[in-house]
């Protein structure tokens, strides 16, 4: 990293710290600006604040499940959304009450009849910074700048918003109050610990928080665009840290955390978050004590396993500095003369920055025909690939892929252009049993090449599905999309009629290709029907949408789009072997 670059930072963070960090401990008051923000919802989807910048208002209705004025607010609510375009008016419910449990909010929405989400403030990070003292008090908001121009009962929202909206008769109404029950009340227990957030431990508690967490990508040569390299660079990038926070950029993982469990789970705790935002807020302290990101000095190993058995190279691109690159498929003849089994494999960049995927498989070379030079459709196995974020991790335990003697090794190489031409020369490492394991790792995938998606919607979906006819262990779930792409799941429909949900991905993020592992692998038995759904966001709210004016089909580059979704499982096929996997649950 340009040294020169971490030092503007730092200084820039530090002439930022008097109004970021100060900002929180007192009330948000009209005229101030509403920070932005991302949460999940009761339904599994999830809503960022700056996202309805093009709406003329967005009110924000403070909610619990008890309180007996969210009932009246949201009658309220409902006349007003009925009388404003959706163009004009976003209305998010936010419950940052700690005593609602999600299955609380569900139950109190359908209740309610909500017609909203219920944005879940599990950390009340969001509500503290907000100030939303009750429930049933609404906040309204102008999107031109983000300022806060009221704050009280429905009724004064509503003409608030009128007066946004352009209604000339009505004039901006003052800041009201009512008075609390305790039902609805909101408590938050941390604003009364502000004195003690100066007190969060630099040393104890929040540098070994980020080495365990952040610094394996943000590192010298690390994927990260700056290093935790010390606590000077961490308190000049205090202020983004909180912001990436706040919106859910980071850590980058973007699975529901109420459905299933994952061996790579790189998310915080919610006392983490909390910890790590209210010593933010408290002006990142130095405090007592030594400085481990300063003193780990660690060597970062170029193969994050070790040195691999097998290192294949593959045959170098020239990527140019601007336009569109087809895709390359680059094919190595197997190195080894013997039939081996694979336990892991990893694939290093040349070049990170026009490197966007790998997808390496291997078996017959096809010498005739269209498809001369590629590999033979049907049979080909899977070596795995590289997609940004992505390092090295062995197969699950006594799995394997077999790769036989004499093979074809095929690389799909897709490069993305970055400004200066370059070149890309990448590896692929391979690590190797001894023995033949246990049993045999296999992936299937789940496409659909018919999709369109219309120009404008912002959650159009579709889905690929596919009958399973042996029992399965699965190990994990990858899915894939392109700019558009906006959320993901993967569902099991059983035999017997019932249905489970196995991944849930409400904010996928074209930047970090996440493949999910199980921390306990699922069996699915023969007759599941597995369906793999996407949703995409093709509007001109999308800030990543390169046209949100046409229609969307399928398509290798990421100006088109894809259903793609791959998963890693064994088959089953004796009594003994499944009842050994219904122990491994």
């Amino acid at each position: 990293m340009d040294i020169s670059v971490g030092l503007r930072a730092i200084g820039a963070g530090v002439a930022l710290f008097g109004a970021l960090c100060a900002a929180p401990t007192a009330a948000l008051n009209i005229g101030d600006r509403v920070e932005n923000f991302r949460l999940m919802d009761h339904t599994s989807g999830s809503t960022e604040l700056y996202y309805y910048s093009d709406v003329k208002a967005v009110v924000l209705m403070a909610h619990n499940s008890s309180c007996e004025q969210v009932a009246a607010s949201a009658q309220g609510i409902t006349q007003m959304r009925d009388q404003h375009a959706s163009d004009e008016l976003k209305v998010m419910w936010i419950n940052s009450d700690l005593r609602d449990q999600r299955e609380h909010v569900e139950a109190s929405a359908a209740r309610l009849s909500l017609q909203a989400p219920v944005l879940l403030d599990s950390t009340q990070i969001i509500g503290e910074s907000l100030s939303m003292q009750q429930a049933g008090e609404a906040l309204v908001i102008d999107p031109k700048g983000w300022r806060l121009v009221y704050r009280g009962a429905v009724d004064g929202a509503r003409d608030a918003v009128r007066a946004l909206t352009g209604d000339a008769d009505v004039a901006m109404p003052q800041q009201t109050s009512s008075s609390a029950t305790d039902s609805c009340a909101i408590s938050y227990p941390e604003l009364a610990n502000r004195t003690a957030h100066a007190e969060i431990s630099y040393a104890d508690t929040i540098a070994p928080m980020l080495a365990e967490n952040c610094v394996s990508c943000h590192r010298e040569g690390g994927i990260g665009p700056w290093a935790m390299s010390d606590y000077n660079m961490v308190r000049g990038f205090a202020p983004m840290i909180r912001e990436v926070v706040r919106t859910q950029r980071m850590p980058p993982w973007h699975a529901d955390p109420h459905v299933g469990h994952f061996t790579n789970n790189r998310s915080l705790s919610d006392e983490q978050i909390k910890t790590l935002v209210h010593w933010i807020e408290a002006g990142a302290p130095r405090g007592e004590g030594g400085d481990l990101l300063a003193a780990m000095q660690q060597r970062w190993p170029q193969w994050s396993m070790g040195e691999p058995d097998v290192i294949i190279p593959i045959p170098a691109e020239d990527v140019p500095a601007t336009g569109v690159v087809d895709y390359k498929y680059k094919m190595v003849a197997n190195p080894l003369n013997e039939d081996v089994w694979v336990k892991a494999t990893e694939i290093i960049p040349g070049d990170r920055a026009v490197l966007h995927h790998v997808i390496t498989t291997f078996g017959e070379l096809e010498t005739k025909g269209r498809r001369a030079g590629r590999l033979k459709r049907g049979g080909a196995g899977s070596l795995g690939g590289y997609v940004p974020g992505d390092e090295g991790t062995p197969f699950p335990e006594q799995t394997g892929v077999l790769l036989p003697a004499g093979s074809t090794i095929e690389f799909q190489m897709h490069y993305t252009t970055a400004g200066k031409a370059t070149t890309d020369a990448s590896q692929i490492g391979l690590y190797l049993h001894k023995g033949k394991p246990d049993h045999e790792l296999q992936s299937m995938i789940l496409m659909n090449p018919r999709i369109n998606i219309p120009a404008g919607s912002d959650n159009h979906s579709d889905v690929a599905q596919r009958v399973i006819d042996k029992d399965i262990l699965v190990y994990s779930f990858l899915p894939h999309a392109h700019y558009r792409g906006k959320a993901s799941e993967f569902v099991a429909h059983y035999p017997d009629g019932g249905q489970e949900k196995l991944l849930s991905v409400p904010r996928y993020d074209f930047n970090w290709q996440t493949t999910y592992v199980l921390d306990e692998p699922k069996r699915l038995p023969a007759g599941t029907r597995i369906v793999h759904r996407t949703w995409w966001d093709n509007s001109a709210r999308n800030p990543a949408n390169p046209d949100a004016s046409r229609d969307v089909p399928w398509g290798q580059q990421s100006f088109d789009e894809m259903l793609f979704g791959a998963i890693r499982y064994r088959e089953l096929g004796t009594i003994m072997d499944t009842a050994q996997a219904a122990g491994e649950e």
